[in-house]
């Protein structure tokens, strides 16, 4: 196993430190594991800039995305218990479902459309399905905008927003490409059908609680409400446009604050991304993926569900969509991307890191070859405003000896 220069590894102070000079972020934490030890642990800035309250390692945060990994490892604990297999079709779980449409190639308008299969668990996961987001362009993308069909945490239950998604056409036929979407969102209500369980008592009971990660909840824990950050974006407009940023006159414009947030008490549970919780929660997580499963899934699973599951990499399935990671030399497995080819990815890193992040410019990755487990915080969005992400892995990458 290789180890750290201290001495580069320390550059990530000045680096985080200069994101908070320069306004960029309000406050940030950064966690270091290599074979289950903590190598690096720093945190500066403010998690609520009005209340003057530092962000620190106990801060809650939204995490976003990085609740897909979750998500999809809830769906395979279920998998290799023998309940379903992926190729199944969604529709077994969700009648909704069973009768698909897809958008016709160079559709204009939302009724152009021809019949097509339904998508299946597999497509689901690796954001083949022919679902997508409302930040996406394209069709779809701006009829899910119009409708509001994001499953944020206000907007009811799970049940009736996926029935509502089913009754939209696919912006592809499934299996045709990659879109990142509200697949895994579909996939939360599944581990509800199949389990018998809200997908919240599914996370406690089978994954929360036996990792100890007592703070990681749908709904921000009642005692932890005033440890909570508070949100912020520099664009001018909406926070979720990820297209080209207007940044607005305050770089740090407040957008979800600690005592108003809908993640106070969360009707929906958006196994996509309605998760909040701890840096040490998550490096539970994490450090459960990378070292064979803790007990709760297979090692065999994870190595599966940590390979690539696409044909090449995501650039060669032709997205237009946004996405948390760069899309050359990146394959993906389930829960999150796989790289493949560094240089094409333009980033340091080990052949076969695991990783994804959240809106929220939250980030995590998993280095097999170094036995690395490390996690960003932070709670900026869009997650493309800065390149945080990139420069963080050359920081690591370049420390390590």
């Amino acid at each position: 196993m290789t180890g750290f220069d201290t001495g580069r590894l320390s550059r990530i102070d000045d680096w985080m430190q200069s994101y908070i000079d320069a306004r960029r972020f309000a406050g940030a934490s950064l966690l270091v594991a290599q074979g289950g030890q903590e190598v690096y642990y720093h945190q500066c800035g403010l998690r609520d800039i009005e209340r003057d309250q530092p962000f620190e390692r106990d801060t809650i945060a939204r995490i976003y995305s990085m609740t897909k990994p979750v998500t999809s490892v809830a769906l395979m604990m279920l998998a290799e218990r023998g309940l379903f297999h992926l190729d199944a079709p969604v529709s077994e779980f969700i009648p909704a479902f069973k009768d698909m449409h897809c958008l016709v190639q160079g559709a204009t308008q939302i009724d152009q459309v021809e019949p097509c299969a339904t998508p299946t668990l597999h497509q689901l996961l690796t954001h083949t399905a022919g679902l997508s987001y409302p930040f996406n362009p394209g069709v779809l993308g701006a009829q899910m905008a119009e409708q509001d069909m994001i499953f944020r945490a206000n907007q009811g239950s799970l049940t009736d927003m996926c029935d509502r998604l089913a009754s939209l056409p696919l912006a592809f036929a499934p299996g045709k490409r990659w879109e990142y979407s509200v697949s895994i969102d579909v996939l939360g209500r599944v581990i509800e059908v199949v389990s018998g369980k809200t997908l919240e008592e599914f996370f406690v009971g089978e994954i929360f609680n036996p990792l100890g990660m007592n703070e990681t909840r749908f709904s921000v824990p009642q005692n932890a409400r005033g440890r909570f950050a508070a949100c912020y974006t520099p664009q001018a407009g909406d926070a979720f446009s990820v297209g080209k940023i207007e940044s607005g006159a305050e770089s740090l414009r407040m957008i979800d604050e600690q005592e108003k947030s809908p993640f106070l008490d969360a009707q929906m549970h958006s196994g996509g991304g309605g998760l909040v919780g701890t840096i040490d929660d998550y490096m539970k997580f994490t450090e459960m993926m990378r070292t064979g499963g803790a007990g709760i899934i297979g090692p065999k699973t994870l190595d599966f569900m940590m390979a690539n599951h696409l044909g090449g990499d995501i650039a060669s399935m032709g997205p237009s969509s946004f996405a948390e990671q760069p899309m050359e030399g990146m394959g993906f497995g389930l829960g999150g991307s796989v790289l493949l080819d560094a240089g094409r990815a333009r980033t340091p890193g080990h052949v076969g890191d695991f990783s994804w992040g959240g809106m929220a410019s939250t980030f995590f990755w998993i280095d097999p070859v170094a036995d690395l487990s490390v996690i960003f915080f932070t709670q900026l969005i869009p997650s493309s405003a800065y390149p945080a992400r990139p420069q963080l892995k050359a920081l690591i990458h370049g420390a390590l000896t």
